[in-house]
C-alpha cells in the first residue's frame, strides 16, 4: 500500500506543479488535497494498483528474458543434467522438480505422454529439493543414480511412488530398481551432486520460479502442473517460431 501511496503522492504533485509554484503548497497540503481527490473519485486506487502491477510485470517479463538469453546454453546444454527423450532433438524443455511435489507427480503421466508421441523432444531434467530433507536425499539419490546408468528408471519409480519421499522409502525404490546401496550412498556425496543442485537453485531464483514443476519451453516459462495436449501445443510453437 505503501507504494502505491507514494505513486498517487507524485502523481498529485505534478498534477499540482503549476499552482505550487505560485502558492507554495507544502506536501501536506498535497497529501490532503491528494486524499481528497481519492474519496471524490475512489476507483483512482484501482487504477493506481493495476498501473503498478502492469510495469511489475512488465519488469518482470523483461528480466525474466533477459536470463533466459544469458543462461539458455547452461538450461539447454548443461552436461552435469540428465536428458530424457531424444538427445539430439529440435525442441528442448527443462522441468524443474521435487519428488515430493505431488503436481509433478501428475505430471509424470502428462510427459510421458509427450515423450512417446513425440520423438525429437529432449527433455532436461532439473532437481530442485525444495520440499524438505527427504526431497533433498531423493535429489541426490537420483542424481547419484547416474554413475549406475539407472537414473531415468529410478526417476520414474519415485515419481510413482506412494507416500513421501524419505530416506527408507528412497533407498527402498533405490534397490528395486537394481542400483547398489552402498556404491549410491558413496556417489551421492560426489561434486557434481552438489554442483547440479546449487546450479539449479541459482536458476530457479533468476527466473522467477516460486514452486515446481516449472518448466522452460522455448522462450516460455510455464509454471505449474501442465497438460500433455498444452504442451504439444507449445512444443509446436517452438517449432513455428525456429522456422520463422
Amino acid at each position: 500500500m505503501t507504494r502505491i501511496w507514494t505513486a498517487l503522492l507524485a502523481a498529485g504533485m505534478l498534477l499540482l506543479a503549476v499552482p505550487a509554484a505560485a502558492q507554495e503548497l507544502t506536501e501536506d497540503r498535497v497529501r490532503q488535497l491528494v486524499l481528497e481527490t481519492i474519496r471524490e473519485n475512489p476507483g483512482i486506487v484501482m487504477e493506481a494498483v493495476a498501473i503498478l502491477q502492469a510495469q511489475e510485470a512488465e519488469a518482470q517479463a523483461g528480466a525474466q528474458a533477459e536470463v533466459l538469453n544469458e543462461q539458455r546454453e547452461i538450461l539447454e546444454r548443461d552436461p552435469n543434467a540428465p536428458v530424457f527423450g531424444n538427445p539430439d532433438g529440435d525442441v528442448t524443455i527443462v522441468e524443474f522438480f521435487d519428488y515430493n511435489c505431488p503436481y509433478c507427480r501428475r505430471a509424470m503421466p502428462e510427459l510421458e505422454v509427450l515423450l512417446e508421441s513425440d520423438p525429437n523432444v529432449r527433455m532436461v531434467m532439473r532437481e530442485w529439493p525444495i520440499l524438505g530433507e527427504g526431497s533433498v536425499f531423493a535429489a541426490r539419490a537420483a542424481l547419484a543414480a547416474r554413475k549406475q546408468g539407472l537414473y531415468e528408471e529410478f526417476h520414474w519409480a519415485m515419481m510413482g511412488m506412494e507416500g513421501r519421499a524419505e530416506e527408507p522409502s528412497v533407498l527402498d525404490i533405490a534397490e528395486a530398481v537394481g542400483l547398489d546401496i552402498d556404491r549410491l550412498l558413496q556417489d551421492m556425496d560426489a561434486p557434481e551432486v552438489d554442483e547440479h543442485i546449487a546450479t539449479t537453485m541459482r536458476l530457479a531464483r533468476d527466473l522467477g520460479f516460486t514452486g515446481t514443476p516449472s518448466f522452460v519451453i522455448g522462450d516460455q516459462l510455464v509454471p505449474g502442473l501442465v497438460e500433455s495436449a498444452r504442451l504439444i501445443r507449445l512444443v509446436n510453437q517452438v517449432r513455428e517460431d525456429q522456422a520463422n
